[in-house]
């Protein structure tokens, strides 16, 4: 009995681009392997893009090669870089399709997508989910790709000494260095991130800061300059958010006289004005994309242009780049450079929001009251504040949406509305400001009266049953599997328990 043959690969930008018009007759990576192929019995694409328009480029697809009808995975990435969770996802998606199966071949393509994408394909291949493995380019069309080696003999005992030796490494890590003693911690997660940093920057490489608003991205660029080789150096931030539209390339990169109406005067940009220094690009998410062009030449060449001169002039200056918003998401969407992405992306740095940072907040509580003291000093009216435990129980209590901004600021009004010299709990009720109070997260429910867990469970459900519904084109078995259920049966019952409707497709 012959072998099923199975294809599978992402969709990448490239071949969405080509179902869109948008390269003229290009048929793109995958449509172009599965014309060249022999007929695949079965099609299986994953996206991490929008899902609505991955399903568009498969019908196009369809129609376009013939092909058998597409199965279409949707696949949620925090980067497409992420190697660890690529690998998570992509083994998941594999094994939910009863894979691997002696009676189907596999072939992974691995053009689309990016590089971190390919390493998991072939690694794949080579040790859980043997497969075939195929690449497709315009100067050599369709080629198979293989290796000389046995991933498993001989590169898997290299690496995981390497790993063991690594943890060991970070094991037996060195002190915080002082330039990192104002990024108050106890919190392990804390702790890994600040190793991270020290040891980032030693090299004189770009730097991304990922963390929601107000976890202290500023602070930790500021220790990473001054422990780095440019420390004394200019350290110029610059929130990109800031910056309007229209005069973001000449706040950065500097006009000459007469350059655009209103340029009376030439100005130097903050790029030269951090010569010899630190960049720091906050919210670099909200960059315009003409300048983010500029940006990936500066990174790359080491040079800008301001406007209205011919003449590039060299610069030299370390970028640290930070934002709150979904890079890799906005990547996918068109709004964010992939190239500018892989080229700043080079240390990571994850920041923890306060929630997950456990230990952390009566240190930051204790560190930022001595802080509203301390500048409170020369007020002639002031006192000396301090925390009733009611108080400090109620602080301990909250989500935090915030971060240590909102802890700060808080802890501010606190100290001027409180009428005694000790901060009382209602003091802390009143000066709280819940602005999320209808987007709070599932894990910063308050507790106590109108909390309902069974409540609070069924709605985690019903999003989860959503999410599979959609991801599987609301094919009921598909949907079931994806969730872990045993049977469609079983999604059955908890929709109707839980009042979703089941739009079937099958």
């Amino acid at each position: 009995m012959s072998k099923r043959s199975w294809f599978i690969s992402w969709v990448g930008k490239a071949d969405h681009d080509c179902a869109e018009g948008l390269r003229g007759d290009d048929l793109g990576p995958v449509a172009s392997a599965i014309k060249a192929h022999a007929p695949f019995d079965k099609i299986c694409l994953l996206t991490n893009y929008e899902f609505d328009r991955t399903k568009a480029y498969c019908a196009w697809l369809e129609k376009t090669t013939g092909c058998v009808e597409t199965d279409l995975f949707g696949v949620e990435l925090s980067s497409p870089t992420n190697y660890a969770e690529i690998y998570e996802q992509v083994s998941r998606e594999l094994k939910a399709l009863r894979l691997p199966n002696d009676a189907i071949e596999l072939t992974f393509h691995l053009s689309p997508g990016t590089p971190a994408m390919t390493a998991i394909w072939i690694i794949l291949a080579k040790t859980r989910f043997p497969a075939k493995l195929i690449q497709t380019s315009k100067e050599n069309g369709l080629e198979s790709v293989d290796f000389i080696f046995d991933l498993a003999n001989e590169y898997l005992p290299e690496f995981l000494q390497r790993s063991s030796e690594r943890i060991e490494r970070l094991s037996s890590a060195t002190p915080t260095a002082p330039e990192f003693s104002k990024l108050i911690h106890r919190s392990p997660v804390m702790r890994e991130q600040i190793q991270l940093a020290q040891k980032i920057a030693a090299h004189e490489v770009p730097v991304l800061i990922l963390g929601e608003t107000g976890t202290g991205k500023e602070l930790f660029a500021e220790a990473i300059h001054a422990a780095s080789r440019r420390t004394g150096k200019p350290f110029i931030a610059v929130n990109c958010g800031a910056m309007p539209k229209d005069l973001a390339n000449s706040e950065l990169f500097g006009h000459k006289k007469g350059a655009f109406t209103g340029a009376d005067s030439a100005r130097p940009g903050h790029f030269r004005e951090a010569e010899g220094g630190t960049l720091f690009l906050d919210e670099i998410g909200d960059l315009p994309l003409d300048s983010q062009v500029r940006l990936l030449r500066a990174l790359q060449q080491r040079e800008i242009t301001p406007l209205g001169e011919s003449k590039p002039a060299k610069v030299n200056v370390r970028i640290i780049a930070a934002t709150h918003r979904d890079l890799a998401k906005d990547v996918a969407e068109g709004r964010f450079r992939e190239d500018l992405f892989h080229r700043l992306a080079v240390g990571i740095l994850n920041l923890p929001p306060l929630r997950e940072r456990d230990g952390d907040l009566d240190l930051l509580i204790d560190d930022l009251l001595d802080q509203i003291n301390r500048d409170a000093t020369e007020t002639p009216e002031a006192q000396h504040k301090k925390l009733s435990q009611a108080a400090r129980n109620l602080l301990v209590s909250h989500g935090w949406p915030g971060n240590i901004r909102e802890l700060y600021h808080t802890l501010l009004r606190s100290a001027i509305w409180s009428s005694s010299a000790t901060i009382e709990e209602a003091d802390i009720q009143r000066s709280l400001l819940d602005v999320r109070k209808n987007n709070v997260g599932l894990l910063d429910r308050p507790l106590g009266k109108g909390f309902d867990l069974q409540e609070l469970l069924d709605e985690i459900s019903r999003h989860y049953i959503d999410r599979a519904l959609q991801q599987s084109g609301h094919k009921k078995k598909r949907a079931a599997e994806l969730l872990g259920f045993s049977n469609y049966q079983t999604l059955s019952n908890w929709a109707g328990r839980l009042g979703v409707g089941l739009d079937e497709k099958d």
